[in-house]
C-alpha cells in the first residue's frame, strides 16, 4: 500500500534485458534506501515494484515483467530517465494523499499545460471508458502522486480529460516540472470511486432489463443505429 505522497525522484542508472523481463537499476534519492530490504515494495511512477538487489551508492534493482512494461510508462524508460518513487507505507502511517495499490489502470496523455503564477496546471487526456471514474474534487493517482481533480470533461464516447493543479512543493518533489505535452502518464483510479460507479451501473442495467424485458434487444439495436 502507498499513500500517493511522492518521496523523491530517482534516475535510471542501468537497464538490463532478460528473458521475459527487464531489470531496472535505479539511483535512489539520498536517504531513500535507509533500511530498505530485499523484497520491499517501492512505487516507481505509480507502479508497485519489488526490490531484488541493492548496491552501494544508493542503488536498487527491480525486475519488471513484460506485461507491466506494456501497460505502463516503464517500457519507455531510458538510462537517465527520472521517476517518482515512494516506499510502501508502514502500518499506522499518516495517509497524506489517498490509498494506492500501485497497479496502473490505464495510460493517459498530457494534453496541455498552463502556468498561472506559482502553479502549474496539467490537462490530461483519458481514453474510454475510464473517464466514468473521474470526477471534479475526487482523487486520482498520476505517476504515483495522489492529486485532486479540479475540473473534468466527459465525451459521449467515454473518453475525456481532467485537470490537476500543482503547487511549487509538488513540482520540487516530483518529475511533473519536466513533463511536456504528449508525454504518457500512468493513472490509477481511486478504488472506492470505481466500486461505487460500477455497482450503480450494474444495478441500473439490471433494473432496465427487468422493466424492458423482451424489448431490450430491439431498443439496443435502435440505439446502435443512431450512435
Amino acid at each position: 500500500m502507498f499513500t500517493g505522497i511522492v518521496q523523491g525522484v530517482a534516475r535510471v542508472a542501468r537497464i538490463e534485458s532478460l528473458p521475459g523481463l527487464q531489470r531496472l537499476c535505479l539511483a535512489l534519492p539520498t536517504g531513500f534506501d535507509d533500511g530498505l530490504a530485499i523484497g520491499a515494495s517501492v512505487s516507481v511512477d505509480g507502479v508497485c515494484l519489488t526490490v531484488t538487489a541493492r548496491q552501494d551508492g544508493g542503488q536498487a534493482h527491480f525486475d519488471v515483467m513484460m506485461q507491466t512494461l506494456a501497460v505502463s510508462t516503464l517500457g519507455g524508460l531510458d538510462v537517465g530517465s527520472a521517476v517518482n518513487v515512494e516506499r510502501a507505507a508502514a502500518e499506522g502511517a499518516e495517509v497524506g494523499g489517498h490509498v494506492l495499490s500501485g497497479h496502473v489502470d490505464v495510460l493517459a496523455r498530457l494534453q496541455g499545460i498552463r502556468t498561472p503564477e506559482n502553479n502549474r496546471v496539467l490537462r490530461i487526456a483519458v481514453p474510454a471508458p475510464w473517464m466514468r471514474y473521474v470526477f471534479a474534487k475526487g482523487y486520482i493517482a498520476v505517476n504515483g502522486a495522489s492529486l485532486t481533480v479540479s475540473e473534468s470533461h466527459k465525451a459521449a464516447d467515454g473518453s475525456g480529460w481532467f485537470e490537476v493543479w500543482l503547487i511549487p512543493e509538488t513540482l520540487r518533489m516530483t518529475t511533473f516540472a519536466d513533463k511536456v505535452e504528449g508525454d504518457p502518464l500512468n493513472l490509477e483510479i481511486e478504488r472506492q470511486t470505481q466500486v461505487i460507479v460500477d455497482t450503480v451501473r450494474d444495478v441500473v442495467e439490471a433494473r432496465l432489463d427487468s422493466l424492458l424485458g423482451p424489448l431490450r434487444p430491439a431498443l439496443d439495436e435502435l440505439l446502435a443505429r443512431h450512435t
